[in-house]
């Protein structure tokens, strides 16, 4: 599977938000890292398919994202910088809840998220609310969201 990004640009009346990026993502863990304002979150956004680009293409192994519809975002995961949660959620609810927004079948869900939680050494605090949790241990736990599927 390759995500390639073909000279993505993306205009806000005056602002060029994102001009002429190519990327080409493969499986694995990616992070976009630049300054303030650098374009990060609106490449993400349109690589999601939340906006539009002013020009480019995205495509999934050879086929337009916008071709693909839902069947796109199953194969992908995203982790912003900030992630939602219930604060009275324990780790392994949260991510039931996910799995099941992204309708994962329940037994693949619990398959997937004990191998999720054993991975990232969630184990002994699956039943602890996220909110009671570390910073990094609430890093964790947006990564196997956003790896539930994948």
């Amino acid at each position: 599977m390759k995500l390639f990004a073909y000279d993505l640009s993306k205009e806000f009346k005056d602002l060029k938000a994102v001009d002429g990026v190519n990327l080409e993502f493969t499986p694995g863990i990616w992070g976009l890292l630049g300054p303030n304002g650098a374009g990060k979150t609106t490449l993400m956004r349109m690589l999601v398919g939340n906006i539009e680009p002013s020009k480019g293409k995205i495509m999934l192994d050879d086929v337009n994202i916008a071709e693909l519809k839902g069947a796109y975002l199953d194969k992908i995961g995203y982790l912003p910088q900030q992630f939602g949660y219930d604060k009275n959620q324990s780790v392994e609810d949260f991510l039931h809840y996910i799995g099941s927004l992204k309708g994962i079948d329940k037994n693949l869900r619990n398959e997937r998220i004990s191998e999720l939680l054993n991975q990232f050494n969630l184990l002994e605090v699956r039943k602890k609310k996220i909110d009671k949790l570390s910073g990094g241990m609430k890093r964790r736990v947006g990564i196997c969201q956003a790896m539930l599927n994948t």
